[in-house]
């Protein structure tokens, strides 16, 4: 069994198995994708609700543990659903099959920079003129209190600011955060 926490990933040999997703998957009106059982978007960004979460081959506790994540918090994303169980996949790319109830709907993402040296910058404002609050190493999880389409409102353990959304993994493009 391999431990997947913050940065690092050991996978375990084995093939994903997949729902197709047609059958994972109904369209609203409007053409966008939702989840069959929850209602909710597909894809969509959520946190783990616990420090012990196993993530398996397939949507079934009969599937084997791929990997188990190891901090409560992380953002994942939701990209299909099958009974109680959601396909995600993380911020390296890495997926699998997690359990329903161990996903929170509580928003949290990860500052992302183009090299693991670089320190992305924290404001006091949504304005990069404003007074830099602090500087983030990638990697850092944060929780995400507000996005309006081009900056993020985040905190953390001894910060507190705004950011460049395109900086974090965990909030789409564009999207609006309430």
């Amino acid at each position: 069994m391999a431990f997947r926490g913050f940065a690092e990933a050991v996978l375990l040999a084995g093939v994903l198995s997949a729902v197709p997703l047609a059958a994972s998957l109904s369209a609203t009106p409007m053409g966008a994708a939702v989840g069959p059982v929850s209602g909710l978007p597909i894809p969509r960004y959520v946190s783990l609700k616990s420090d012990h979460v196993n993530v398996r081959v397939g949507p079934t506790k009969d599937n084997d543990v791929r990997w188990i994540y190891t901090r409560a918090g992380l953002p994942v994303e939701v990209t299909a659903e099958f009974e109680n169980w959601r396909r995600v996949r993380d911020s390296e790319g890495a997926e699998g099959w997690v359990y329903h109830s161990l996903l929170s709907g509580r928003r949290t993402a990860v500052v992302t920079m183009k090299s693991k040296d670089e320190l992305a910058t924290l404001y006091d404002r949504a304005d990069a003129g404003s007074t830099v609050a602090a500087r983030l190493q990638a990697g850092v999880v944060a929780q995400v209190r507000h996005c309006n389409g081009g900056w993020c409102h985040i905190s953390g353990d001894g910060f507190d600011g705004w950011i460049k959304q395109q900086r974090l993994w965990g909030v789409y493009a564009n999207e609006k955060v309430n």
